[in-house]
């Protein structure tokens, strides 16, 4: 069962109707509405077309958050052979909003490492809806400091809203955790590829995202606050998330024009969730594009390139 968005709704009666249609044929009721149903399918092509020609930042939000778009998990599934888990950050605990491990991406072995946001009620609690607490980084440090050991690049799929702001994270040294990810971005000497697969929300995804070559999905948004906190803090009023997405420039287009990105990857006509398969195979062509970048690379180089990268970033987030 297809899952709409609120502007959505229109293409959704159109596309109920015509599956009305098809179930009475289904039925035996001696219907012949194949073409009936067809021209509903081309008006609702047309609609979704329409729809998506031209998103505003705040339904790009939404689309990024579609509760069937694929996670980190389908596209470990989709894209990484002999993938092999490892857990723990060897201090405190597993956190189960990160995942990572030791994989192969064709015939190149890399170590991918991601957020995962869950995808029924119970995967969303237990993945604590991608929101990492300090032993998630420390884990995600762990692993990137094991590729560096033994050369291989690192690829990491960021999707969360942002860090857990927990009490319990808080006190054990949440922001401690997030500035250590980073650092060791900074730091490792293989190439390190980000994507942004759905939402990439503040220090949270910077901690996974200071990378050598960042992509993003077409409909993924990448900010420093979400919308409904930013118009919290900025005019009291959550209400007014629309009038801050349009302010945060948190759009793939927005963040390639001020050199935050270097790739945008396109989805399927309607967002990665109407077509899973072939969003992740978009995604694996350009991870592919990015390492070949990267490859011929020394350790040295690489760690320069990505340093400079960042501060060379004005306050304007512009490439200076």
């Amino acid at each position: 069962m297809t899952n709409y968005l609120d502007f959505e709704k229109p293409l959704a009666e159109i596309e109920g109707k015509a599956e009305e249609l098809r179930a009475m044929a289904r039925a035996g009721e001696g219907v012949d509405v194949e073409d009936e149903a067809g021209a509903l399918d081309q008006k609702a092509a047309a609609m979704l077309r329409d729809l998506y020609k031209d998103l505003t930042p705040w339904r790009k939000c939404q689309v990024a958050r579609h509760p069937d778009r694929p996670h980190c998990k389908d596209y470990i599934k989709g894209l990484f052979t002999e993938y092999t888990p490892l857990a723990g950050d060897r201090n405190f605990a597993d956190d189960h909003a990160v995942m990572g491990g030791l994989a192969r991406l064709g015939d190149t072995p890399v170590m991918v490492i991601g957020h995962e946001k869950g995808n029924d009620t119970k995967s969303r609690i237990e993945r604590n809806f991608g929101m990492a607490r300090p032993e998630g980084y420390r884990k995600a440090i762990r692993l990137m400091e094991m590729a560096d050991k033994f050369g291989l690049p690192v690829v990491t799929l960021v999707d969360t809203p942002g860090a857990y702001p927990g009490k319990g994270a808080e006190e054990r040294g949440q922001s401690e955790a997030i500035a250590r990810s980073t650092e060791t971005c900074l730091q490792i000497g293989v190439p390190l590829i980000s994507v942004i697969i759905g939402e990439g929300g503040s220090g949270g995804a910077v901690a996974f995202a200071t990378a050598n070559r960042v992509a993003m999905l077409e409909h993924s948004v990448y900010s420093v606050i979400s919308p409904e906190g930013c118009a919290s803090i900025l005019w009291k009023d959550s209400e007014k998330m629309r009038e801050a997405a349009e302010a945060l420039r948190l759009t793939a287009k927005d963040l390639m024009r001020l050199g935050v990105t270097d790739r945008i990857i396109e989805e399927p006509m309607g967002g990665a969730h109407r077509d899973p398969k072939a969003a992740i195979a978009s995604v694996g062509i350009a991870i592919n594009a990015m390492l070949n970048e990267l490859s011929d690379q020394s350790p040295k180089k690489l760690i320069k390139d990505r340093r400079e990268k960042y501060l060379n970033m004005d306050g304007n987030g512009l490439a200076a």
